[in-house]
Formats: structure tokens, sequence, C-alpha cells
């Protein structure tokens, strides 16, 4: 074969995305023999096939060429590429150092150049790298405009999702989702390059996901696997791509297949390199296995997590309540808070510190995390975040021996699972509505409500759910060998109240209080209020 005729077979099979045949065609033509577009095209096919060495050394060789043909303009471009595969391989120092030779390459040149729009994408990155996100929102709108100001759809579509991203982080959900539609027309149109077209799929489903989208994320990612599977040669994007659907089965409550995925992405990360997103998949099958009560599995999953760089919180936190460690969980929780000061990573965090402060009898600090969730539902406006809302809202109102208005915020919570197909929190809620309903004691609605959990708990495989609600099936009034009074102390005591208080409530003198507190720590092996609190919390004594 000519070399003629292998340069347009590449060149075809490039363009047809078959990066496999691409690299084949173009790779058998002597490099001296490739135009400088050839020599990109070889590099893009490289990295497509998850060669990021092999791209690089391209890359290096397309920016000598711009620079002998007195093209620093071109030069620029690939400055930019390899600044993109270097960092999204985790070497953001060499990265770095081409992103400053295209700065330099830039000074002599006039203002008005589409390349510097490419050059301004590695600046945003490195104001959001510093933690500097005001920053960061100035600079996506001008990469959007000089994206469309000189027609270049990968520009406009990385500047979109980029402001969308950065508008969540603002408050601004409707707003950033609005401009994450409008990045995927040039997506949908196929107008987009493969690399960025990746890179705006991801940016997109990992936003709808931390402010908990998940109807939104669900059809990115269906479209992403789509995307993905058109492209039998693809390495890139498709450990994300098995996070995501894992995720989403997840959801929907198929923890094998997710598990499954989450097992894949890991193994595709890894092979890639990028290691913190191992330790995400990681994380996400480390949350299933404590689901599941595989308690050993998690706990070894989440431990690989950290070795590989993502804090797998607050999933190990809700382990250690699982397990009974409830002042291990409360310290977390507390520190959680302490330095999250981000909203959106607060939604995620927010759940789980209401159940855990709930479980150390801090029934106010559980009402104020409470709130803030509730705040932040109102703000967002998305469907999991008002369901978690108004189930971290029941847990306290129950505990508060408000039974009414947990019901009410049960049945919101209820609602809202259901319209997202999301089993495991259905039968969370049902048990939720459940307890109230045998507060305000209709115990036959009661019944009727733990049997329908316990049935969906007993389908999921979550081993632990259903020993809870079969302990609350066979309800025990007196547990622990508490008497009828010790209970009714107990149960102030987890609802936050002073001896004094106590003694007022129950009509007791304050020694007499202090005496049923020796009998319960004693009888339930604890040595303080927030232990009895604790067990109180975990047999449902509020």
């Amino acid at each position: 074969m000519g070399i003629v005729e292998e340069l347009v077979r590449g060149r075809e099979a490039f363009e047809r995305r078959e990066w496999a045949g691409a690299y084949e065609q173009l790779s058998g033509v002597d490099p001296e023999r490739l135009s400088r577009d050839d020599l990109l095209r070889l590099g893009m096919s490289a990295y497509l096939l998850g060669d990021n060495d092999g791209c690089v050394r391209v890359l290096q060789q397309a920016y000598q060429a711009e620079l002998d043909a007195d093209e620093p303009l071109g030069a620029v471009r690939i400055a930019f590429w390899l600044g993109l595969v270097l960092l999204t391989s985790g070497n953001a120092a060499v990265a770095g150092g081409w992103v400053a030779r295209a700065h330099r390459l830039l000074e002599t040149q006039p203002e008005n150049l589409v390349e510097r729009g490419y050059v301004l994408i590695h600046d945003m990155h490195q104001r959001i790298s510093e933690g500097d996100l005001p920053a960061a929102a100035s600079i996506a709108p001008r990469i959007t405009e000089i994206g469309r100001r000189f027609g270049d759809p990968d520009l406009v579509a990385l500047g979109l999702c980029s402001e969308g991203r950065l508008l969540l982080y603002a408050g601004r959900a409707a707003e950033g989702v609005a401009l994450f539609d409008e990045a995927m027309v040039g997506v949908a149109s196929s107008e987009v390059s493969p690399v960025i077209a990746g890179q705006v799929y991801c940016t997109m489903i990992e936003g709808c996901q931390e402010i908990s989208d998940l109807g939104r994320a669900e059809e990115w990612t269906a479209a992403l696997s789509r995307w993905c599977e058109s492209q039998p040669d693809l390495v890139p994007f498709t450990g994300q791509c098995a996070v995501h659907r894992g995720q989403i089965m997840r959801l929907h409550g198929a923890f094998a297949a997710a598990l499954e995925e989450f097992d894949l992405a890991c193994r595709r990360y890894v092979a890639s390199g990028w290691s913190p997103a191992a330790g995400l998949a990681l994380a996400e099958q480390g949350d299933v296995l404590r689901i599941c009560g595989r308690h050993a599995e998690a706990e070894a999953a989440y431990s690989a997590a950290s070795g590989y760089g993502h804090d797998p919180q607050p999933g190990l936190a809700l382990l250690s309540l699982a397990e009974g460690r409830t002042g291990a969980a409360e310290a977390t929780a507390r520190r959680l808070l302490d330095e999250t000061p981000q909203q959106v990573h607060r939604t995620r965090l927010l759940p789980a510190a209401t159940e855990i402060l709930l479980a150390a009898g801090d029934i106010d600090a559980a009402r104020s995390a409470m709130q803030e969730m509730q705040q932040l539902a109102t703000t967002f406006g998305c469907t999991a975040l008002r369901a978690m809302a108004a189930y971290a809202a029941g847990l306290v109102h129950l505990s508060a021996s408000d039974a009414a208005q947990a019901l009410s915020e049960g049945r919101r919570s209820q609602q809202l699972w259901m319209r997202l197909d999301a089993p495991f929190e259905t039968a969370r809620t049902r048990m939720l509505i459940g307890l109230a309903f045998r507060e305000l004691g209709d115990d036959e609605s009661a019944a009727g409500e733990l049997t329908a959990a316990r049935r969906g708990f007993h389908e999921l495989g979550a081993r632990p759910w259903v020993a809870e609600v079969d302990a609350l099936l066979h309800h025990q009034p007196r547990p622990g060998g508490l008497t009828a009074r010790e209970v009714e102390v107990l149960r102030l005591v987890a609802k936050g109240r002073t001896n004094p208080q106590i003694a007022a409530d129950l009509v007791l003198s304050e020694k007499t209080v202090a005496r049923h507190l020796s009998n319960i720590f004693a009888k339930l092996g604890v040595g303080s209020r927030t232990g009895a609190a604790a067990y109180a919390f975990e047999h449902h004594l509020r």
C-alpha cells in the first residue's frame, strides 16, 4: 500500500472515529511524511486508544513541526492539547509547563485570536485548583464568547459547561443546568471533537450528581453510554461512564450490577493511571456494600479509596454508625460540617450528619443540619434533594415526639423517591412512616408500612435493614430489661432534657431521676447520657 493510500485511509478512519484503524494507518507512515494535521490526528488517536505516553510523544513532534514551519499559533494549539492530555493523566506540573509555553508564544501575537480562548481553559482550571471559584467563574464566559466569535464548537461547548458547573457552586442551579443543556447542542450534533465531547459529558453528569439532579444525570449517562458504544476502540471516558452507570443502577436498586460497574470503572481508571477517579469508584462501591451489610468489604473499599486519594466520607462515618461506633461517627460528622463550607458539597454531607447526630442524641444539632438541608433543597430545587430533606425532617420530628409532622414529611419524601424509582430510599421512608404511625397509636397501619419496608429491603438484599424492621415488627416496649419508668426517662434523655427538666416532666424528684439514670446506665452497659441517647435512637425509643 502506498503512502498516499495509507494517509487517505487513516484520515477517513479518523473521521469515522475508528481510532484503532486511524492509528494503524497513520503510524505506518514515516513521521517526516505526515502533515502537521496528520500528526495531530495520530496523537489524538493514540490518546483515544488509551496510550497517553504515545500521544504525548506524537504531539511533541507536532509542536516542533509547527515551530519549524513558523506557525506559532499552530504550536499554541498543540501546547493546549499537550497540557490537557497531561493534566487529565495526573501530570499537572508538566502540563503547566506546556501552558506556559503557549502563553509565551502568544506574547507577540494580536489580541483577537481564537487560540487565546484555548489558553484561557487552562487558566480557568488553575483557578479552580486553587479554590478561587469566583475568578474561574469570570473566565468561563470569556471562553464561550471567544468560541462564538470565531465559530469554534469546542470552545463554545467547554465554555458553556464550565459556566454551568460554576453557577451550581454559586447556588444558581436552574441557570447552570440550562447552560448544560445548551452545551449539549454541539455535542449531540457531532460538531464537537471527541476529546472535548467526552470532557463535556463528564463535567455535566458530575455536576448533576453533585446537586442530586438525578433525572438529568440519568438522561446524560444514557447518552454518554451510547456515545462510548459508538466508538468501540475508545478507552478514555469509559471509566467515567461505568461509574455513572453504576450510580444510576444503585439508585434503582440494582445493587449487584452497580457493584460490577464500579469494579469495571476502577480497573479502567487504574489502567489509565488516573488514581483519584479510581478512588471515587471504590467509595461508591463501599456505599453499596455498606447498605447490603457487607461491612468488612465496605471498609476495605473505603480504605482502598482513601489510598487512591479520594475521601470516602460520609460513607465511612455511616459505616461506623452501622457498626455501633456512634462516637466515632459523631466526631467525623462534626469535623466534616466544620471543614466543608461549599454548599454543593454540603448537600451530600448533611443527610448523613443529621442521622448520625440523632443517633448521638444531639437533637438540636441534628435539627440545625436538617434545616440547612431544607434550605439547600429549596435553593437547588432537585427532586432527590427535596426527598432527602423531607426524610431528614421526618427523622428529627420523630425524635422530638412530633409524630404527626414526621408522618407528613415521611409521606412527602416517599412520593419524591417513588418518582425517581429509588426502591431503597422508598423503603426507608416507609419505615419512617411506620414508626410515625406507631407513635400516633395506629399500630395496624404501622405494621402495614413496616411490612412493606421489610419486603423492599429483602428484595434489595439490604440485610441490616431487614433485621432492623424485624426488630420493630417484634417491638419490645422495654428493651434491655428496663422498667416502664426507666423507658420514659430514657426517652427524655434522648430528647436532650436535663435532670431538672425530666423531673418536672414526670413529676419526680431530681434524686429519683438520678437513680433511674444510674440504673439505665448499668442495664444498658453505657457510661454517659450520650451513650444512653444513642441506645434510645438505635432502638427507636424516641
